[in-house]
């Protein structure tokens, strides 16, 4: 059970602390004082979800800490456990089993044994079938053994069909495949494509492009270099040698001189050559143009340079392989599905066997129970139909269906079932449940919700016939389940320096007395006193 709950820095509540007892503990108090925040930080205990919103404006983390009395549990010290869980702003989540870091799954995974808390969204699975099959599945406990080898085996059975999708076990989603992997194929082979050819044709294009230009400028070149600089240099050339034998400087720069008419000669051819070049056939450049659009068309399909697109083409050469020789790995997994399969379904009829046995006796025990809580013309039926295709739970469906009043046809729960109907029947499977799980801690958040009177008279006796084999911890406005309880707790709020905080205290027995004619009349009077002590009496 939980002994102490330890809260810091959620919504209102600055640091409060909270003895719980055995039996039944029950939470009230006026409306915004803090009682859905302590419940939420028994969520977080157990490995809820957190928003960070949570968090007490101004403070950069929560914290919740509940100390656990297991003496039964072999991680227990001197009985106990103690659990944290602190949140920053941040993001920032730190969890402890006993000082002991551990992930929140964990936490959530160990928890889940240890506490179970019953609010609105308890309400939500009950009306939504799919989350039917586990309150039977529940309620059967070991009996449902063999549904360990069944989600064993199912799981197999999506990997193998992952594999098969994966490897084109579709015989017409193979052949798809390859069409399209021998028509890239032959496209790519067809384009007879050579690496670096690309750069080589974008400058051709590149020249074409510039050609009057390029012509213009090398036919001045051209002149400049034979009709003047080549003409000069020579003239030079042979004034020097009429002097050479004047001095040796001479001979050494008629030398140099001859070097630089050679390199300009030569140069000049150079150029000669380019001018003629930049002269092109219009068809060679609609060929060079052509073959850039084919390979640009290939770039976008397939790669951003040839290298690229070559090595897409080695890979759709080894695809093309591996799917010609996948027949007989197809074969192997087919055989081995269908084996999986068979198995599945010996499992899947023990399973609906099993269900469709305790599926009557868990109506019977809930329908007793909903005779307890003023609902004795309800009549629900735990209704287990197969399906064709297997799903986690086997080829079962359960759905509750129920008959609120005697002559009427039997419908789904949402179509028929109110709030305060609701709120009973999930107390009707809780308390059948109880009796077969281990959970020991119980928590109900505002279980009265849309119920008063007789029917929150015979909820409030209900919890308390929980409270003999369990903890149980009660948010309540209603005055007689507050008065069934063994310890009662009074939540307030009160504001200082404009800051506001919330407290707990336990209840003497004359204050709960009076607690309970404040939620009855609104008023303590001298009569809601009596009325207030004749129903803790008769509890």
């Amino acid at each position: 059970m939980i002994s102490t709950l330890h809260i810091k820095n959620i919504g209102i509540i600055e640091d409060l602390v909270i003895n719980l007892n055995e039996g039944f503990n029950v939470l009230t108090g006026e409306t915004g004082a803090g009682k859905t925040l302590i419940i939420g930080a028994l969520g977080i205990i157990a490995g809820g979800r957190f928003s960070k919103e949570m968090i007490r404006t101004g403070e950069k983390y929560s914290f919740v800490e509940a100390c656990l009395f297991c003496p039964e549990n072999p991680m227990a010290v001197d009985g106990n456990i103690i659990v944290s869980r602190e949140i920053y702003s941040n993001g920032r989540n730190l969890c402890k089993i006993n000082g002991r870091l551990v992930t929140v799954n964990e936490l959530k995974d160990f928890m889940v044994n240890c506490i179970n808390i019953h609010g609105q969204q308890d309400n939500q699975n009950l009306l939504n079938p799919a989350k039917h099959i586990d309150y039977l599945d529940g309620f059967i406990g070991g009996e449902l053994e063999v549904k360990i080898r069944y989600e064993e085996l199912f799981k197999r059975y999506n990997e193998i069909n992952l594999e098969l999708s994966k490897n084109y076990g579709d015989d017409k989603e193979k052949e798809r495949r390859l069409d399209l992997l021998n028509y890239q194929l032959k496209e790519i082979d067809n384009a007879n494509l050579k690496i670096g050819e690309d750069i080589k044709l974008q400058e051709e294009h590149n020249i074409m492009k510039n050609s009057e230009k390029l012509q213009a400028n090398l036919e001045e070149i051209d002149a400049c270099l034979n009709e003047n600089a080549v003409e000069s240099i020579s003239n030079s050339i042979r004034c020097l040698e009429k002097i050479s034998n004047c001095g040796e400087i001479y001979e050494e720069k008629l030398s140099e001189l001859k070097s630089i008419y050679y390199e300009v000669q030569e140069f000049a051819r150079d150029m000669s050559e380019l001018k003629e070049e930049t002269v092109f056939d219009e068809q060679d450049r609609d060929e060079i143009e052509k073959r850039l659009d084919e390979i640009y068309s290939l770039k976008r399909k397939y790669g951003n340079s040839i290298e690229e697109i070559l090595d897409y083409k080695a890979k759709l050469e080894n695809e093309i392989l591996e799917i010609e020789n996948l027949e007989e790995t197809n074969n192997k997994l087919k055989k081995e599905k269908e084996i999986v399969k068979n198995e599945m379904l010996i499992i899947c009829e023990k399973l609906h066997s099993i269900r469709e046995k305790y599926a009557k006796i868990l109506s019977e025990k809930i329908n007793n129970e909903l005779k307890d809580l003023e609902m004795s013309n309800s009549v629900l039926r735990v209704n287990v139909n197969k399906e064709e295709k297997f799903n986690s739970n086997g080829l079962d469906k359960v759905e509750f269906m129920i008959c609120t009043n005697k002559g009427e046809e039997e419908k789904e729960l949402a179509k028929i079932a109110s709030g305060g109907e609701m709120s009973r029947i999930m107390l009707a499977i809780k308390t059948v449940l109880a009796d077969v799980d281990n959970v020991f801690t119980l928590v109900f958040d505002e279980i009265d919700t849309g119920i008063s009177g007789k029917a929150a008279k015979a909820v409030g006796e209900k919890l308390k016939t929980i409270s003999n084999n369990h903890q149980v911890i009660v948010v309540t406005h209603s005055a007689s389940i507050a008065a069934k309880g063994d310890y009662n707790y009074f939540i307030s709020k009160n504001t200082i320096n404009n800051k506001t905080y919330t407290s707990i205290r336990q209840l003497t027995e004359f204050e709960t007395i009076e607690e309970i004619a404040r939620i009855s009349s609104g008023d303590i009077t001298e009569v809601s006193i009596a009325h207030a002590k004749e129903m803790r009496m008769a509890s």
